[in-house]
């Protein structure tokens, strides 16, 4: 933290920066493009799927569970290319793994829709 910057300070300046982290996925990683047009299509759903507060957050979770492991992927991604260009096994490894990361919680997203609407539908 930067000093004189605590109480609302920082949270105006740490708002600001994820902003602009937010601005720059949108603009730099068309993953995070498509998998947001995708929560913002599922979301309205999640109301008629789930019964009750706890099946809607479920269903709500495991889509911005997405978004929130596509921008952890999308910074591990950056830092390695700012590292310098030349192939090197950890870092083909780290972005293997955020890669990795990205398909377990898409995962999630079609489990938990899975059951959920399944249960909406047959039962």
């Amino acid at each position: 933290m930067k000093p004189g910057h605590t109480g609302l300070r920082h949270l105006v300046h740490s708002t600001r920066y994820s902003l602009k982290g937010l601005r720059a996925a949108w603009r730099h990683e068309s993953a995070f493009r498509q998998e947001l047009v995708l929560c913002v299509l599922l979301l309205p759903l999640a109301w008629w799927i789930g019964e009750g507060p706890v099946e809607w957050i479920l269903l709500m979770a495991s889509c911005l569970m997405v978004l929130v492991v596509e921008l952890i992927n999308s910074a591990i991604e950056s830092v390695v290319d700012r590292i310098g260009p030349e192939h090197h096994e950890l870092s083909g490894r780290a972005k293997d793994l955020g890669s990795a990361a990205v398909m377990v919680s898409l995962a999630l997203v079609g489990l938990t829709w899975l059951l959920l609407a399944g249960q909406k539908l047959l039962g």
